[in-house]
């Protein structure tokens, strides 16, 4: 989710191979496209001028629409993304499987190896570091309305409910964008836009201010989600400073880490060195699994093993009502529990559909649709429960069976601080300490990079390689941004950014799944008809050829019985 420049196979950069569309569309001076460019920027220098001029003011009205519009729209994420869910499993296990992404003769751009590691990396980043610990924790300190049980019980249904977070129904809203892109950009020829996933649905009108506003959509909704997660990975760098005795946490150093790492990734932006950024997010993945692995065997090793079984069984029993679970009868608790967890999360994804979308249509050139979805949906969330078995199941583990120490005596946890309070307490706590705190910001600069990279090319009609004061410029703002959101409220605010600004996009993400399926279904009838016209006309020449063969002899003989009798 964080990466689009990784590329483990050691492949180049993000221009298309032979056969693939490089065509933009209604780029101007600059090579930006200014129905979109400007619109976009408007959007988010105001917000952010607002958020940093005004906090108080910014923060009340977050509140207020934390308070009352989440909650408002929260069943309507939950149904959503179930639809999505159905949809991923329609598409990939039906009738139109066999369809490949890309000309009938193509094989997959990548070996299943390296895609396999790539949509590993494309989902593994600030987001996993911050609430690997935090979020079973979280849900076992504090359970979601109506759930109760002995201790043992609520860690269970906390990685179920950390799980049903993270897992299908997260990659199942990047099937949605990725695999509308992949049959645009690579069957269809089309430039990297939004807007072209839409044409099977709009027609030319996607040339014209339809396809401007969907591509804005995009656009406005990756900028805040690159910013949420720069605010999170901020917060949990500050923690980790504070833990290790550097200095202490406030709001005035989180605005400068944001201004410092913000630098660093556009220095990088300005260097144009595709493949250092792609060895930085190769080592990013190397320390995550370092890390995962000290874990794994500085703690109850033998115990997270189980826990892994276990709550993947403990998952599957419960992902149905879980997923259409609105704390109904929760009252306001159980709405305010939904808009911080559970909507969050939905709204968090969808933001950051248009930047995995891109991503994972990017490397699945040469796949069928039905290797897409099944690569997509398994290979990242069978990962991702391992992570948060091992961090989370770590700290559980200490809580239920060991010292405690990891819920404070209020019952909040702080998200921020969980990770390093468990790494303080193991053999090598300090170095582990280091590692993670390297680990946030090397995603911080290389998810800022990439997502500037994204967003230049919505920005600029589709163009793979957008001019690098463009990418420049929406990297600077999404830092910009980032701090205007924790000045405006900090966790909170972020969290109600990433769900506000999803709501308009997921209008396109429907727009994008009927679209699909309404290509796919042609292309399959067109199959279907083809394949019989091919059968009819091979029935005739066979019955021709036949019925020329039984004639033949029957000619032959009357012929032959005519000159006969002609000369006797």
């Amino acid at each position: 989710m964080e990466d689009l420049t990784t590329v483990s196979s050691g492949t180049d950069d993000l221009t298309p191979d032979a056969g693939e569309s490089t065509a933009t569309y209604g780029t101007g001076r600059g090579g930006m496209h200014p129905a979109v460019y400007w619109p976009a920027l408007a959007v988010i220098a105001v917000v952010a001028a607002v958020a940093i001029a005004f906090p108080r003011a910014a923060g009340a009205a977050i509140g207020a629409l934390q308070e009352n519009v989440v909650g408002a729209f929260g069943w309507y994420y939950v149904l959503l993304v179930a639809a999505f869910v159905a949809f991923a499993l329609w598409v990939g296990l039906g009738r139109w499987g066999d369809i490949v992404l890309g000309d009938d003769d193509a094989t997959p751009e990548f070996r299943l190896g390296p895609w396999f590691s790539m949509l590993f990396a494309a989902g593994m980043g600030i987001g996993l570091v911050f609430w690997g610990v935090a979020e079973p924790l979280s849900h076992f300190a504090s359970p979601k309305p109506g759930v109760t049980g002995v201790p043992e019980r609520l860690a269970e249904q906390a990685m179920a409910q950390t799980y049903l977070h993270w897992g299908v129904h997260a990659w199942a809203i990047y099937v949605v964008v990725g695999l509308a892109l992949a049959y645009a950009i690579h069957r269809r020829g089309r430039p990297v836009s939004i807007r072209w996933a839409l044409e099977p649905l709009f027609g030319e009108r996607v040339r014209g201010r339809l396809g401007d506003v969907i591509d804005v959509t995009a656009v406005v909704g990756t900028v805040f989600g690159v910013a949420t997660s720069l605010g999170l990975g901020v917060l949990q760098i500050t923690a980790g400073l504070d833990h290790i005795g550097v200095l202490s946490p406030s709001t005035g150093v989180q605005v400068v880490l944001i201004l410092v790492i913000t630098a660093a990734a556009t220095a990088s932006v300005v260097s144009g060195l595709d493949r250092g950024l792609k060895w930085l997010s190769n080592v990013n993945v190397t320390m995550a699994g370092v890390l995962l692995v000290a874990i794994l065997v500085l703690g109850p090793t033998l115990f997270l093993l189980r826990e892994f079984v276990q709550s993947l069984g403990v998952y599957l029993a419960n992902v149905l009502p879980l997923t259409f679970n609105v704390s109904a009868y929760a009252g306001e608790a159980g709405e305010a529990w939904q808009a911080a967890w559970t909507t969050f999360y939905w709204g968090w994804w969808i933001s950051w559909a248009p930047f995995v979308g891109v991503f994972i249509a990017r490397i699945s050139r040469g796949r069928t649709v039905r290797e897409f979805v099944g690569g997509v949906l398994l290979v990242p969330t069978l990962i991702t429960f391992l992570w948060f078995s091992v961090l989370g199941g770590s700290a559980l583990y200490r809580e239920l069976f060991g010292d405690g120490g990891m819920v404070p005596a209020d019952g909040t946890v702080v998200p921020e601080n969980a990770l390093f309070d468990l790494l303080g307490d193991l053999p090598w706590g300090s170095v582990l300490s280091v590692l993670a705190i390297v680990l946030v910001a090397l995603f911080f600069v290389t998810s800022a990079d990439s997502g500037s990279l994204v967003v230049a090319m919505l920005a600029s009609g589709g163009d793979p390689n957008p001019r690098v004061v463009i990418r420049v410029t929406w990297a600077a703002l999404s830092g910009v941004l980032a701090i205007a959101l924790l000045l405006a409220g900090g966790l909170v605010a972020l969290q109600t950014a990433a769900i506000l600004i999803a709501l308009p996009f997921s209008v396109v993400m429907i727009g994008m799944a009927v679209a699909t399926t309404r290509a796919l279904h042609r292309e399959h009838t067109e199959l279907l008809r083809a394949e019989r016209r091919m059968l009819r006309e091979r029935l005739v020449d066979d019955v021709a050829t036949e019925v020329a063969a039984r004639t033949r002899p029957a000619r032959w003989w009357s012929r032959g019985g005519g000159e006969g009798r002609g000369t006797g």
